[in-house]
């Protein structure tokens, strides 16, 4: 049976809501790009003080990779939240993905490739949220129905358990979550790119409009 994540989410946030000590607990969210961060922002700033980290380096080109950081900062300082979501930036070091996906690079998107771009990005969160001190981290990226929510989880409960922080599970595009998440980028006239950010969804996407 497979396993319900959109559940154990909110099963993890009425507990949460329940609690009588005062503040908010504290969580790192990773996030793939400002587009993908409306419907998750909506739903988790509600309880929790965020750290959001954009941390991409896998985006090709550099001008993508700006553009999409730009518009996920923008995002954040036109929303008022229930409690504070502070923007963070990784670094953009293009060398760390491409040495990740080393002998992956014919993988089709959604394919093993795409396992180990998860696992850096997820382990760059994971790594931030000990250090920050924050009681929880997790991911945007369940929120796109190309990305594995699976993998995802799995690989952000074997990084709590390596650097002790909670991960927060998580299937967002669940309870339509993405076209939530499309409503609200409308509504912001948000930048949404056409690929995933790695130079080969650009030429899967490229090679899929020249009907190739």
């Amino acid at each position: 049976m497979a396993e319900n994540y959109q559940r154990k989410m909110e099963d993890i946030l009425g507990r949460l809501e329940a609690r009588e000590d005062g503040g908010p607990p504290s969580l790192l969210l990773h996030s793939c790009c400002g587009p993908c961060s409306t419907y998750v922002l909506e739903v988790l700033s509600g309880y929790f003080e965020i750290s959001l980290l954009y941390y991409n380096p896998n985006i090709y080109p550099p001008e993508e990779y700006h553009t999409r950081a730009r518009e996920q900062e923008r995002y954040i300082g036109e929303c008022a939240f229930r409690y504070p979501v502070h923007f963070l930036e990784g670094a953009y070091e293009p060398r760390d993905f491409y040495e990740a996906v080393k002998g992956l690079e014919a993988c089709r998107e959604g394919e093993e490739r795409c396992y180990a771009c998860y696992q850096l990005r997820l382990e760059e969160a994971a790594a931030w949220a000990a250090r920050l001190g924050c009681g929880y981290f997790t991911t945007t990226l369940s929120i796109s129905p190309y990305k594995n929510a699976r993998w995802l989880n799995e690989i952000g409960q074997e990084l709590a358990a390596k650097y002790g922080v909670s991960y927060l599970p998580s299937d967002f595009k669940k309870k339509d979550g993405y076209r939530r998440s499309a409503q609200i980028s409308a509504e912001h006239g948000m930048y949404r790119q056409n690929y995933c950010g790695c130079i080969f969804s650009l030429r899967e996407r490229e090679a899929a409009l020249q009907g190739r």
